[in-house]
């Protein structure tokens, strides 16, 4: 394609992906940096907008360019710029939040109300040949990480986040619910912080299989067990643990049954951290976090160090993101992602659109 053209994956609205062209951005702030992207992963959040238009509050109102999950090559600099420099590999942290929020200031930016976060209506994507991005939200790439893995950081750093917020460390007995890509990467970030136990429980035999390549010591299929068996299941998930409680329990599927099972595998004191999205509202034991003093915490994204970290856990080889990606494709071929990602979700984990060259 020429050096001279911008294509990007629009979505124009739902049900609707189309190549269109933009304008060439121009760097107009001395510390942002111009990139040329190389590879985007597919995140649940592209599908949600591309099927219904919306998630929560953020409604597909114009067309946006898709895609949050990238990595790229510095082509130009601004003239106050001293991180990176034209021809570093870097990993891109897609939100970008203000200087001028109390959140911010409190040192959580991941929690600023006026974050651009790339592929949120009204903020466009990553997924466009060239794109802009302040010089410290982007983290270098050594050359032994491609950048396949390097579009692969951002969930992980969502694995990162949690597991500071829980606290993992050497020793930690922790169960997974969910073995989608944040719950596999959250459960690898867990073995690689020192966690002693990581069981990962799913309704699919095939995401559990695979959840043997991201740290998982047993796993536990989940699919016969209803929301009124819930305490059935927190059962099993003990005897894995050799007859103990969890002390971390992350929640990653959002599922009203995982969610009443978390809070019951739970340790008298411990902690669960919500990190998948389920309903807005869910019957829930209330009084079984109060009775066990036991912390429950949100999880949004990610904040400062989670990106550097996210890449020092993967270029060390202690987390190994490649199983992860399971199906590539062209830029030109983007549409047909989404339509495959769909269509496939039962066998696609993480799929990757690379360029445009």
């Amino acid at each position: 394609m020429s050096q001279n053209s911008n294509p990007a994956i629009v979505l124009r609205k739902v049900g609707d992906i189309a190549i269109e062209q933009r304008p060439i951005p121009t760097i107009d702030d001395p510390h942002y940096v111009k990139l040329a992207i190389k590879a985007t992963g597919i995140c649940g959040s592209d599908i949600h907008y591309y099927r219904s238009g919306g998630i929560g509050k953020y409604i597909l109102k114009a067309p946006m360019v898709l895609g949050h999950e990238s990595s790229g090559q510095v082509v130009e600099v601004g003239d106050a710029v001293t991180r990176v420099k034209v021809g570093d590999r870097v990993a891109i942290e897609p939100g970008v939040p203000s200087r001028y929020s109390d959140e911010t200031k409190e040192g959580r930016y991941n929690l600023c109300p006026h974050m651009a976060f790339a592929a949120t209506p009204p903020i466009d994507g990553t997924l466009v040949k060239y794109y802009l991005s302040p010089e410290d939200f982007l983290v270098k790439l050594p050359d032994s990480v491609s950048y396949e893995e390097g579009a692969c950081v951002e969930p992980l750093s969502v694995g990162v986040h949690s597991n500071k917020l829980a606290g993992v460390c050497f020793g930690t007995r922790v169960v997974v619910f969910g073995a989608g890509p944040v719950g596999l990467l959250t459960g690898a970030v867990a073995r690689a912080f020192g966690a002693s136990d990581v069981i990962f429980v799913d309704v699919f035999d095939n995401k559990l299989q695979r959840a043997k390549d991201f740290g998982a010591t047993n796993t536990f299929n989940s699919s016969k067990f209803s929301i009124d068996k819930a305490q059935e299941l927190a059962n099993e998930v003990e005897k894995l643990l050799g007859g103990n409680h969890a002390d971390v329990v992350f929640e990653c599927s959002g599922a009203d049954v995982c969610i009443n099972a978390g809070v019951k595998a739970t340790k008298v004191g411990g902690t669960m951290v919500q990190v998948g999205m389920g309903k807005n509202y869910v019957n829930f034991p209330i009084a079984e976090v109060s009775g066990k003093e036991m912390k429950l915490i949100g999880c949004f994204r990610y904040s400062f160090g989670d990106y550097r970290d996210a890449v020092n856990l993967v270029s060390t080889g202690k987390v190994n993101v490649k199983p992860l990606i399971t199906h590539k494709f062209k830029f030109e071929d983007a549409a047909k992602a989404y339509d495959y990602n769909i269509s496939h979700g039962g066998e696609v984990v993480k799929t990757i659109i690379f360029g445009p060259e």
